[in-house]
Protein backbone atom coordinates (compact mmCIF):
# COMPACT_ATOMS: atom_id res chain seq x y z
CA UNK A 1 0.00 0.00 0.00
CA UNK A 2 1.33 3.43 -0.86
CA UNK A 3 0.13 6.98 -0.48
CA UNK A 4 1.44 10.45 -1.22
CA UNK A 5 3.20 12.29 1.59
CA UNK A 6 1.80 15.69 2.51
CA UNK A 7 3.84 18.46 0.85
CA UNK A 8 6.52 19.77 3.18
CA UNK A 9 6.42 16.77 5.53
CA UNK A 10 9.87 15.66 6.60
CA UNK A 11 11.12 12.34 7.98
CA UNK A 12 10.19 13.25 11.56
CA UNK A 13 6.64 14.31 10.66
CA UNK A 14 6.08 11.20 8.54
CA UNK A 15 7.42 8.95 11.30
CA UNK A 16 5.27 10.73 13.92
CA UNK A 17 2.20 10.15 11.76
CA UNK A 18 3.14 6.49 11.29
CA UNK A 19 3.43 6.06 15.06
CA UNK A 20 -0.23 7.10 15.42
CA UNK A 21 -1.19 3.96 13.49
CA UNK A 22 0.69 1.53 15.75
CA UNK A 23 -2.16 0.82 18.20
CA UNK A 24 -4.49 -0.18 15.38
CA UNK A 25 -2.03 -2.55 13.80
CA UNK A 26 -0.74 -3.97 17.10
CA UNK A 27 -4.34 -4.79 18.04
CA UNK A 28 -4.98 -6.62 14.76
CA UNK A 29 -4.10 -10.24 15.63
CA UNK A 30 -4.30 -11.29 11.98
CA UNK A 31 -1.48 -8.97 10.90
CA UNK A 32 1.79 -10.89 10.93
CA UNK A 33 4.16 -8.05 10.06
CA UNK A 34 4.11 -4.52 8.71
CA UNK A 35 7.07 -2.67 7.22
CA UNK A 36 6.66 1.11 7.17
CA UNK A 37 8.48 2.49 4.12
CA UNK A 38 9.34 5.88 2.63
CA UNK A 39 10.56 6.52 -0.91
CA UNK A 40 14.04 8.01 -1.23
CA UNK A 41 12.58 11.24 -2.61
CA UNK A 42 10.32 11.51 0.47
CA UNK A 43 7.16 11.91 -1.62
CA UNK A 44 5.61 8.47 -1.20
CA UNK A 45 5.11 6.49 1.96
CA UNK A 46 3.50 3.16 2.53
CA UNK A 47 3.39 -0.18 4.18
CA UNK A 48 4.28 -3.71 3.23
CA UNK A 49 1.93 -5.96 5.17
CA UNK A 50 2.16 -9.70 5.71
CA UNK A 51 -1.32 -11.19 6.17
CA UNK A 52 -2.44 -14.81 6.44
CA UNK A 53 -4.94 -14.23 3.62
CA UNK A 54 -6.19 -11.64 1.19
CA UNK A 55 -9.50 -11.68 3.04
CA UNK A 56 -7.73 -10.54 6.25
CA UNK A 57 -6.03 -7.73 4.33
CA UNK A 58 -9.25 -6.55 2.72
CA UNK A 59 -11.05 -6.66 6.07
CA UNK A 60 -8.37 -4.45 7.67
CA UNK A 61 -8.19 -2.07 4.70
CA UNK A 62 -11.92 -1.39 4.64
CA UNK A 63 -13.71 1.78 3.54
CA UNK A 64 -13.26 3.41 6.97
CA UNK A 65 -9.52 2.78 6.92
CA UNK A 66 -9.21 4.08 3.35
CA UNK A 67 -11.15 7.24 4.24
CA UNK A 68 -8.87 7.81 7.22
CA UNK A 69 -5.77 7.51 5.04
CA UNK A 70 -7.25 9.98 2.58
CA UNK A 71 -8.12 12.39 5.40
CA UNK A 72 -4.60 12.17 6.87
CA UNK A 73 -2.71 12.41 3.58
CA UNK A 74 -5.02 14.15 1.12
CA UNK A 75 -5.11 11.21 -1.30
CA UNK A 76 -6.58 7.73 -1.46
CA UNK A 77 -4.09 4.90 -0.88
CA UNK A 78 -2.95 2.65 -3.70
CA UNK A 79 -3.20 -1.03 -2.81
CA UNK A 80 -1.66 -3.92 -4.70
CA UNK A 81 -2.02 -7.47 -3.41
CA UNK A 82 0.71 -10.08 -3.78
CA UNK A 83 0.87 -13.71 -2.71
CA UNK A 84 3.86 -14.43 -0.51
CA UNK A 85 5.80 -17.23 -2.16
CA UNK A 86 9.07 -17.18 -0.26
CA UNK A 87 10.67 -15.20 2.56
CA UNK A 88 14.42 -14.89 3.04
CA UNK A 89 15.19 -13.74 6.59
CA UNK A 90 18.92 -13.20 6.92
CA UNK A 91 18.57 -12.02 10.53
CA UNK A 92 16.92 -15.28 11.57
CA UNK A 93 18.91 -17.30 9.04
CA UNK A 94 15.80 -18.85 7.53
CA UNK A 95 14.12 -19.31 4.19
CA UNK A 96 10.39 -20.02 4.29
CA UNK A 97 8.25 -21.01 1.33
CA UNK A 98 4.47 -21.18 0.91
CA UNK A 99 2.55 -23.43 -1.43
CA UNK A 100 -0.19 -22.14 -3.72
CA UNK A 101 -2.72 -23.25 -1.09
CA UNK A 102 -0.94 -21.48 1.77
CA UNK A 103 1.00 -24.26 3.47
CA UNK A 104 4.15 -22.90 5.11
CA UNK A 105 7.46 -24.75 5.08
CA UNK A 106 10.81 -23.61 6.47
CA UNK A 107 13.30 -24.89 3.91
CA UNK A 108 16.57 -23.64 5.38
CA UNK A 109 17.86 -22.75 8.82
CA UNK A 110 21.31 -21.87 10.19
Amino acid sequence: MTFKVLPGADWRAILADARTTLPRWQANRELKRKHYVLSTDGKTSGGVYIWPSREAAEKAHDATWRANVEKRTGAAPTIVYFDLMMLLDNEAGTVTEWSETGEKQVVATP
